[in-house]
């Protein structure tokens, strides 16, 4: 492999800087899981159909596994183990933990960064697929259990752990 492959980037994550040199094909979630520790993202299909990977990037959603390393230069990358503050369970943790929203807990890191960023989503009054009114002058659309299902179609659970995911995404929402 020639130098020119590889490119020196610094990588925010969680609030701290990592300087790397990668190859420039090397994805987000493999610098994050090998190269700066962070395992709670997961591999879990490597194709983006399966959503553990999911991080935040400036606080949108992404898969991680999708994402060059070299494009979240200079971006604010957030994982589950970011969300957290002062060793403090963010609401939407705690709402998981009591509501059992997570079975075996694999994709359990992926659903909570989805889900901030989904609320955060919402919050700003983007519509999904099953928002019933469009209009950009509205209020912002209501959050309901279909509304949650839809935002969060793109992170699988094997386990099935659905009505308490979106009964803890309710939840917060309120």
């Amino acid at each position: 492999m020639t130098n020119d492959t590889r490119s020196v980037i610094s990588l925010r994550v969680n609030d701290a800087t990592h300087r790397l040199c990668l190859d420039n094909r090397r994805t987000l979630l493999d610098a994050l899981r090998e190269d700066t520790g962070h395992t709670g993202p997961k591999k879990g299909c490597d194709h983006g159909q399966c959503g553990a990977c999911t991080v935040l990037l400036d606080g949108r959603r992404v898969l991680s596994c999708l994402t060059l390393a070299v494009a979240a230069e200079g971006a604010e990358v957030t994982t589950v183990e970011g969300l957290a503050g002062d060793g403090e369970l963010r609401p939407i943790q705690q709402a998981f933990v009591r509501l059992d929203g997570f079975q075996c807990g694999y994709c359990t890191s992926g659903q909570l960064c989805s889900a901030v960023g989904m609320l955060a989503e919402h919050g700003a009054g983007w519509p999904s697929a099953v928002t019933a009114d469009l209009c950009p002058d509205g209020p912002a659309p209501a959050l309901d259990a279909a509304e949650v299902r839809e935002r969060m179609s793109g992170n699988l659970c094997r386990c099935g752990a659905y009505p308490s995911i979106v009964r803890a995404i309710l939840e917060e929402a309120r």
